[in-house]
């Protein structure tokens, strides 16, 4: 007899990384059969501009939440409940009702982190009484090793299961590391966020201008309550880079695979990341990438194999990391290349659900 699983999780819209694993688990035909799988969205915010965001509609939504969460829970009785958290803040605390309340319930419990945050929280007095009781008699999944150590002051490393994510392979045909613009052409593909680095990357292209390099940087992503078109477009004017940074808005599925295709290099600079999945799209396009050292980057990116890691928020190292790959097409290809088989071998959405799979199935005990 198959384990019942009770998911509550994030699923889109709106579109981010942790939103998008939890469409893929959902989906998933050999998670649904391992396992008697049931679904509860967890998201409360309908766009990136309503995130981070008050209101007495989302509170009301959030009370529906729990109860359809209790109602589920005593119809399903499932034998392990898995959650995916946020770290910190407002959305942290939203995310400890739930989760106490489901422990209150007498339900095991797994979280599964996709951001991280409780390392710059956990000194402040309120936070760490309540991570003291949040992680209590739960097991947590994370993304790469590197990122333990923003848990580690709660969780024991045993009650620590290591699942990279992994992404559904986009082209029927190995793609060319070979690119043939006459102009460069970098991609920076995120949500338009100050913590996404986007204003980092300004700093360092309009160096880079100034240096004579020639090139054009397209920023694919959503607006947000930070970063609009408008205020885009004021920061390009404030630099200089009109024609040179360019904005191309959301795009998705074949659009967004032509802006990998089209790109000599990926830039991703961003302040505070766990595991990037526009990275894994990155390799598998062959593209040598530029990114910060922050999260599990550097379980994705191994410096000056696949590309170039800098410190978070240097202009400088981004700049000096992107003028070397710019001005060495080969070293380029070179790191294309391996990035690709890197993703091959390790972060198809494939690899990914078998990952996952065998996570679930150890803490179940074997159950099955």
């Amino acid at each position: 007899m198959k384990s019942k699983i009770l998911f509550i999780m994030h699923m889109p819209p709106p579109v981010h990384g942790a939103a998008m694993m939890g469409k893929y688990i959902h989906d998933s035909k050999l998670i649904n059969e391992m396992f008697d799988c049931y679904y509860i969205n967890l998201t409360t915010a309908k766009s990136l501009q309503d995130i981070g965001k008050g209101g007495i509609k989302k509170l009301w939504k959030f009370v529906c939440l729990l109860v359809r969460i209790v109602k589920s829970l005593l119809g399903i009785h499932p034998q392990m409940v898995y959650v995916t958290p946020n770290s910190h803040g407002g959305a942290f605390y939203k995310d400890f009702v739930v989760v106490e309340l489901i422990k209150l319930l007498g339900y095991k419990v797994i979280v599964h982190y996709h951001n991280k945050g409780v390392a710059t929280c956990q000194d402040k007095w309120l936070d760490d009484k309540l991570y003291r009781i949040f992680f209590k008699n739960i097991k947590v999944i994370l993304l790469a090793d590197a990122l333990y150590q923003d848990v580690e002051k709660y969780v024991k490393r045993e009650n620590v299961f290591i699942c990279p994510n992994g992404i559904p392979e986009s082209l029927d045909v190995e793609p060319t590391s070979e690119r043939n613009n006459v102009i460069p052409q970098l991609l920076f593909l995120s949500n338009l966020l100050v913590d996404k680095g986007v204003l980092v990357l300004l700093d360092a292209l309009k160096i880079l201008k100034e240096r004579g390099y020639s090139f054009v940087c397209n920023f694919v992503g959503g607006e947000t309550a930070e970063i609009d078109a408008a205020r885009f477009a004021e920061e390009v004017e404030k630099r200089g880079l009109n024609d040179m940074a360019i904005y191309l808005g959301k795009k998705y599925g074949v659009e967004k695979n032509e802006e990998y295709r089209k790109s000599d290099i990926f830039v991703f600079q961003s302040l505070n990341e766990a595991f990037p999945l526009v990275i894994l799209e990155a390799m598998e396009f062959k593209l040598p990438i530029v990114a910060s050292d922050v999260g599990g980057v550097t379980a994705e990116v191994q410096d000056r194999v696949n590309g170039l890691i800098c410190e978070p928020g240097n202009t400088d190292a981004f700049v000096e990391s992107i003028s070397k790959l710019l001005d060495n097409s080969d070293l380029r290809k070179k790191m294309g290349e391996d990035g690709y088989k890197k993703f091959k071998e390790k972060f198809t959405l494939e690899s990914f659900e078998n990952r996952f799979a065998q996570t679930l199935q150890n803490e179940m005990g074997g159950q099955n």
